[in-house]
Parts: structure tokens; sequence; C-alpha cells
């Protein structure tokens, strides 16, 4: 599979790609992007491979196995940044598979990760779908994904897209959505599964249970709580 990606890449004049264990990075010029990511989920050279993300800020990694041996996988000292987003559990609505775990992007440096179920996937799916949104898996989330990516791409801000989502996405849900300059966090209106953030001067951490927030640092001095149902908390850099 290298191969043919670095034969791909040539054929249209690209940078040599960046491979990090299962993971490619390649440089694109905004005015192939569109070309270069039709010609990956169309060419039977590179069948199974996915697009788990794109944009010029953000770099996605993610892979099925133990979270610890999944860090040592990617072994990337260069790394530093401003968020960390991630979530460990099996995949409901499709197969265990990288492509149907979390996080979830459709859009330029935006992901998703979704604890929940929602119940009308199937139709919004094909609603995204007339709206230009192609998808990789049958995962709801990435429904939910797509569907906050066609709201900005409509004009929404993330805090608008995340209300308005309120009103057109059906289940029970919570969604932590990272983007190359925010960050945000929405239970649905019933908020049935668990959730708490932390919050200090210098981050702001969300998790399901305290016991994955207490060895933060200063997470003793941290403002602690349980987010609200129905309401978006949403941080932005200055």
């Amino acid at each position: 599979m290298h191969g043919a990606v670095v034969a791909a890449a040539r054929q249209f004049e690209l940078a040599s790609p960046i491979f990090h264990a299962n993971h490619v990075i390649i440089s694109i010029p905004a005015d192939k992007v569109r070309a270069v990511q039709a010609f990956i989920l169309q060419s039977p050279s590179l069948a199974g491979v996915e697009i788990v993300g794109r944009g010029t800020r953000m770099e996605i990694y993610k892979d099925v196995g133990l979270p610890a041996d999944v860090a040592k996988r990617f072994d990337l000292p260069h790394m530093s940044g401003t968020h960390a987003i991630g979530h460990t559990r099996m995949a409901t609505e499709s197969a265990v598979t990288v492509a149907g775990s979390h996080p979830f992007s459709t859009g330029d440096d935006t992901c998703l990760v979704h604890n929940g179920s929602l119940s009308n996937h199937n139709r919004l799916r094909e609603t995204l779908i007339r709206h230009g949104e192609r998808f990789q898996t049958d995962n709801d989330s990435e429904v939910a994904a797509a569907y906050l990516t066609w709201r900005t791409r409509e004009g929404d801000n993330l805090k608008q897209a995340l209300n308005r989502s309120l009103r057109d996405l059906d289940g029970f849900y919570t969604f932590v959505v990272g983007t190359r300059d925010g960050f945000a966090v929405l239970r649905d209106p019933v908020a049935c599964k668990p959730a708490v953030m932390a919050e200090t001067d210098e981050y702001v951490a969300f998790g399901s249970e305290y016991r994955a927030l207490a060895t933060l640092p200063q997470i003793q001095h941290a403002r602690v709580f349980e987010p609200e149902p129905a309401t978006v908390y949403a941080w932005e850099h200055e």
C-alpha cells in the first residue's frame, strides 16, 4: 500500500508522503484537494485507504486496540498542539475498524467524538448526501460530524451549528468537538450519558467520569462541573 500511495502522490506532483505506522500525511495544494480526495476514494490501487481528516493545522490519528498500544504505535515526538481528543470504546453503529472509530472528521480542521446513539441518522445521512457530504462508514457519529460540517459551510459558527443540532438530531448523545481554533461540548436535552468537565486558566477538559480527569495538572484548583442538558459550552483561542 505504501507504494500505491507514493505513486498517487507523484501522479498529482505532490510532496513525498510522510508515513506514521498505518497513517500517512499528504500535503496537497488547495486547488488539488477535491481531485486527490476523489482519486483516493475511487482508485482500485488504493482500495482500503480511508481519509480520516483534512485541514491545515489538525492531524488526526486513530486506531483499534488497547489505548496504550495505540499511543505507542504512533511514536510522534514532534507533536505539540492545543487539542487532545479521543474516545476509547467499541463502535455501536458500525464495524470495529479504524474508519469506524472516533474521532470523526468530515470538514477542514474539525473532529467530533460522540457518546450515545442517534435514532434518525439514516434519514439524516440521505439529506446530507443531497447537500454534498460523503460518507465512509455506517457509523451514526460520522453523520453527526457531517451535519456540523454542512451547517458551518452554510454559515453557522460552531455554537450555532450545535444549537441547531438540538432540533435536527434525535437520540441521546454527548458531543465533544475540536476545531482549529476552538473546543465545544453539547449534551442532548435528556442528558442520560455521564459527563464531567474541568476548567482552569490553562485548559478545559472533558470526561465521562471524574477519574479520567483526576491526574490532570492542577486539577485540585479547577472548576469541576457537570455540563447542563441542551446547553452549548464553547471556548475559542483569543
